[in-house]
């Protein structure tokens, strides 16, 4: 199957500037693909990119197998977007935006489809300038919806948002992969990234870091696992099995064993509470979050645009 997004070596320089430096990589159909880094990375200009929006400077450029440079109706139509902010008529009700913008394309889905999809039944007769923020941001992602594509951007797409109206949009997001889109993500917030990427490419300083899935990004998933448990009694201590390589501290009545073999640790660990009738009370499993994982990958990254842009003003 061809992929549905191809980058690669793309740049893109503003002058001097190198906005993006080197950035490749490549979104399969059918997934949530993340770029994650923070303000001033590069992950707009790249989406602007691909949108057909801004020109590339170097590299090669592969969208739904059309060059989004050339600006081509044929992608164009396939493909739908959701800007950091989206500007709309405010005068017109929910329904009747989404019916004028069906009208732009050849084989638009249903007004009434689009607007249970994004959960706006409730406001369908609603004028846009009375929603909510949160109600926005649906009707933003039923716009991109309303042409029936087969890849949308999401731009940094809650920014500015509360927590809860945040996740309220992460569940209008989800829906967009149960109905088989690609979706390229891009954003600076580490939960957001979690919640909904099935694969995040870090970038920093124009350049793409580490690749991986939010579970095995930078080697998440073999990294060293903490096990914490708190033990009834002080002599339980004393009492503990082999738990085998793995360094073994208490703080009161609480048990911390980091390890390598989580899994063998937890077994034997387990298995000594129930044969001694030991209450393993607030077991948990923990290893290096998403934000530690890209703490550690950025924190040594230094940014060469930042020096050559200095350069060229001496």
């Amino acid at each position: 199957m061809t992929a549905a997004i191809e980058v690669t070596h793309l740049q893109k320089a503003y002058g001097s500037f190198p906005a993006v430096r080197d950035i490749s990589f490549t979104v399969e159909p059918g997934e949530v693909f993340c770029l994650l880094g923070p303000n001033g990375a590069g992950k707009t200009t790249t989406t602007e990119i691909l949108e057909g929006y801004r020109t590339r400077t170097a590299g090669d450029v592969r969208v739904l197998g059309f060059d989004p440079g050339r600006g081509e109706r044929a992608l164009r139509q396939r493909v739908g977007i959701v800007l950091q902010e989206c500007g709309v008529q405010e005068d017109l009700s929910v329904a009747e935006v989404f019916a004028m913008y069906a009208a732009y394309y050849p084989r638009p889905m249903a007004v009434a489809d689009v607007v249970e999809l994004v959960e706006l039944d409730a406001k369908a007769d609603t004028l846009v300038r009375h929603l909510s923020g949160g109600q926005r941001r649906r009707l933003d992602v039923g716009l991109a919806l309303i042409g029936d594509p087969d890849l949308i951007f999401l731009d940094e797409p809650t920014t500015g948002f509360d927590p809860a109206a945040r996740r309220q949009s992460w569940a209008t997001f989800r829906r967009l992969s149960e109905l088989g889109k690609t979706v390229l993500l891009t954003t600076h917030f580490m939960d957001e990234a979690e919640a909904l990427a099935d694969h995040i490419a870090v970038v920093a300083a124009g350049t793409v870091i580490a690749e991986g899935t939010p579970t095995d990004l930078g080697g998440r998933a073999r990294a060293t696992a903490t096990i914490t448990a708190s033990l009834p009694s002080p002599s339980d201590r004393h009492d503990l099995p082999d738990l085998g390589p793995a360094t073994v501290t208490f703080d009161g009545d609480q048990l911390q064993v980091t390890t390598d073999d989580a899994a063998r640790v937890v077994h034997r660990l387990t298995g000594w509470a129930i044969e001694h009738g030991v209450s393993l009370d607030d077991l948990v499993i923990s290893r290096p979050t998403l934000e530690d994982v890209y703490l550690a990958l950025t924190a040594s990254i230094t940014d060469p645009r930042t020096a050559l842009t200095k350069e060229s003003v001496r």
